[in-house]
């Protein structure tokens, strides 16, 4: 598989805590892999270095081809970047807020277009898009967020806690969004703490815990080797 993303060695400190450990993984192309782990695992700082967020204390990180030290802008282009408590604009209409997101991107009038549409598709929020963001539901403004971390067809997607706090239907139709970009090219790199999510979303799964990784590969894969039922008794046994 023609890996997109490559994570060697990584390690953040903050002042006398290792948040991260010197943890390897790779995201190949159309991909999805995701880092499972209790809070405080270090999941988010690895993704939040990826999106350039965070410098790395040590270790190397690249994105097709780009050194992330070396050449940040270049992630900057192709990656898009969701995080967990992300919000939109309230006093702007979902359409304008998409419009304003796109403008960051778009490099012609066609392209602008391009891109808001295939956000107000992703987003499928009908008239409510011309309607004040303050007025939308938890699960509404999600799918807002996610059309504008999707419209631009981003080489890798980095989506932390995709669904956190969506009800039952409204999480469902953002996996299958999910679930459809990546099956036109896009990688994904998310985490979570829905193992059925996981489940349902990834093709690889890296286990996380106090800033190290404990194994990876697919959920039927470690399943079969640590002889577990789900993933929460994976993720218990490879602790032990």
């Amino acid at each position: 598989m023609d890996n997109v993303l490559r994570v060697a060695g990584l390690k953040k400190f903050y002042g006398g805590l290792e948040a991260l450990k010197g943890i390897d993984f790779e995201v190949g192309r159309g991909e999805i892999f995701a880092l499972i782990g209790p809070n405080g695992a270090g999941k988010t700082t690895a993704l939040r270095i990826v999106a350039t967020l965070l410098s790395p204390s040590d270790g190397k990180v690249t994105f097709l081809g780009f050194d992330l030290k070396k050449q940040p802008e270049k992630f900057r282009e192709k990656i898009s970047y969701l995080p967990e408590e992300a919000g939109a604009y309230k006093n702007l209409k979902g359409t304008d807020y998409l419009k304003f997101m796109a403008k960051f991107y778009a490099k012609s009038e066609q392209e602008l277009a391009e891109f808001i549409k295939r956000a107000q598709d992703i987003a499928d929020l009908g008239t409510r898009l011309n309607e004040k963001a303050g007025t939308y539901s938890k699960g509404m403004i999600r799918k807002l967020l996610l059309a504008r971390a999707l419209m631009t067809k981003p080489d890798l997607a980095i989506l932390d806690e995709p669904t956190s706090g969506l009800d039952v239907i409204n999480a469902l139709e953002v996996r299958e969004i999910v679930k459809r970009f990546a099956k036109e090219g896009i990688s994904v790199l998310l985490s979570s703490h829905n193992m059925l999510e996981i489940e349902f979303l990834s093709d690889r799964v890296g286990l996380i815990d106090k800033g190290r990784i404990l194994d990876t590969g697919t959920s039927e894969g470690l399943k079969e080797k640590y002889k577990a039922r789900n993933l929460e008794e994976v993720f218990r046994s490879a602790l032990q």
